[in-house]
């Protein structure tokens, strides 16, 4: 294959425009639900996406984790295999317990069980 073969392609491009013209073809033809509807009837693969940040704002930690969330589901849906997607809770349980330790005003196994276990869950 020559070079000749192939059509000169610009060095100005404009990528956020190409991004826009991406997600509004996507907006246009519904291409998420699209991919759900193709793969319905195919093996399933379960994802659960838990809450991003459960105990206060988001932080560069996060990206790591949303940028897998994001991928591993595309990953599949490319596969052929159907990923609905629904949130789940995958946190860390410890900063979660943290703040319900503060509001109760307890600290510790002790005093959570002097509260109850059910009303501290």
């Amino acid at each position: 294959m020559s070079a000749e073969q192939f059509e000169p392609v610009s060095a100005r491009v404009n990528f956020p425009l190409m991004e826009e013209e991406v997600l509004s073809f996507w907006n246009q033809h519904d291409i998420f639900r699209a991919t759900l509807a193709a793969t319905e009837h195919k093996p399933e693969f379960v994802f659960f996406d838990g809450p991003p940040f459960a105990t206060g704002l988001p932080h560069y930690g996060h990206l790591l984790a949303g940028t897998i969330k994001d991928i591993i589901p595309r990953y599949w849906t490319m596969r052929g295999r159907h990923v609905g997607r629904r949130f789940g809770w995958d946190c860390h349980g410890l900063p979660v317990e943290n703040e319900m330790e503060k509001e109760f005003k307890v600290s510790g196994k002790r005093d959570i069980e002097k509260i109850g276990i059910h009303i501290f869950n």
